[in-house]
């Protein structure tokens, strides 16, 4: 089938899913797409709007089931590995419902095809906060109040499933394995100026085993995964935590707790400056008081450490196998976060395996 036909058929699909809902004659607004496979629309219906998820399950590999061996997930691929949910809609639907069960603004949703990908939900505006940040707003506010948010999952013991029974699985020591290794795999492809050995691999491999280890141990919270200020929606008409509207979180899972507070306050997408940062940790620890501050920092610039290198990788790929060239311009600020995190206490090894293999030229921090 060619990519017209495929398009036709999605498309018959999505009507029939709209006419047996009750959207049929909704105006349909087609939303500019991002790296993943998912495509959304925003529907107007009698004078409210509300948005489609069209995420085609036949796109992605398999995800992760519970009780998988690393073996067999190894054997079903990619998203298995990294537990992915691999394009799953009702892994965004047990999402979104256990978080608005704590009194978080995830989406309702008010239709569902979990066979087809499919779904209608609320339209929680357009207010992200990159955008409004963009637009002059005072970027402090909303990042405590985004802090706040995660405080208020992360005094919470998380479930072992969602609602509707998606299993909520552990950021593990395979899939953290899986992200990192992105960067050895397809970084010297982007740039074949930087060639890794057979010895450096080994190296890289002894370098992180240790911290992907202390991460898993540490994984005790629900992670939305993919917490930033593009997934963040500012709703000043809600009250407390509520204000933050969250989308995108289709992927989350039980983790270490520093892992939504790093991809939230370093950033792939847009400068957080080091006082936002700063004010921000300081503003969960006064909510967490529990915490031992310095053994979390060190988890947190490990952690950070692994998911800049993973998403130097993803960037990586998306250039060179996707023909993406657009995510090399982010790529700059992923290597200052790591050169920044590699100076850290603790960090030393890692700091010398990435001058021994000739890339000291990008750490500038």
């Amino acid at each position: 089938m060619n990519a017209n036909s495929m398009a036709d058929t999605r498309e018959a699909v999505k009507v029939r899913f709209l006419t047996e809902t009750g959207f049929a004659d909704a105006e349909r607004h087609p939303l500019p797409g991002d790296a993943s496979t998912r495509r959304y629309e925003r529907l107007v219906r009698d004078g409210r709007t509300f948005m489609l998820m069209d995420q085609p399950p036949a796109l992605e590999t398999q995800p992760c089931r519970a009780g998988q061996t690393e073996a067999e997930r190894k054997a079903s691929g990619y998203n298995a590995m990294a537990r992915l949910a691999a394009g799953r809609i009702d892994a965004f639907v047990g999402a979104a419902r256990y978080m608005r069960a704590q009194g978080l603004s995830a989406p309702e949703v008010f239709e569902l095809d979990a066979e087809h990908g499919l779904l209608v939900s609320e339209d929680l505006g357009d207010g992200l906060f990159a955008r409004l940040i963009e637009a002059g707003e005072e970027p402090l506010p909303l990042y405590l109040s985004a802090v706040e948010a995660l405080a208020r999952l992360h005094v919470l013991a998380p479930p072992e499933e969602l609602p509707g029974g998606w299993p909520l699985l552990t950021y593990d020591n395979l899939a953290l394995k899986t992200g990192a290794d992105l960067f050895v795999e397809w970084y010297p492809r982007f740039d074949p100026d930087y060639p890794l050995s057979d010895q450096a691999l080994e190296e890289w491999e002894t370098l992180w085993a240790p911290l992907r280890q202390r991460a898993e141990a540490g994984a005790s919270v629900f992670i939305h995964r993919d917490y930033h200020a593009e997934n963040l929606l500012w709703l000043p008409a809600r009250v407390g935590v509520a204000r933050v509207g969250m989308i995108d979180f289709q992927d989350c899972l039980r983790g270490h707790p520093s892992w939504d507070l790093h991809s939230l306050l370093q950033d792939a997408r847009r400068d957080v400056s080091p006082e936002i940062e700063r004010a921000a940790l300081d503003h969960y620890f006064s909510l967490r008081r529990d915490v031992d501050r310095d053994a979390f920092m060190r988890d947190y610039t490990a952690l950070a450490t692994l998911n800049e290198a993973r998403i130097l990788g993803i960037f990586a790929r998306l250039v060179v196998h996707y023909k993406k060239p657009r995510y090399e311009a982010f790529m700059p600020r992923m290597w200052h976060h790591l050169g920044r995190n590699l100076k850290a206490p603790g960090m030393e090894g890692l700091y010398d395996w990435f001058l021994k293999n000739g890339f000291g030229n990008k750490l500038i921090a």
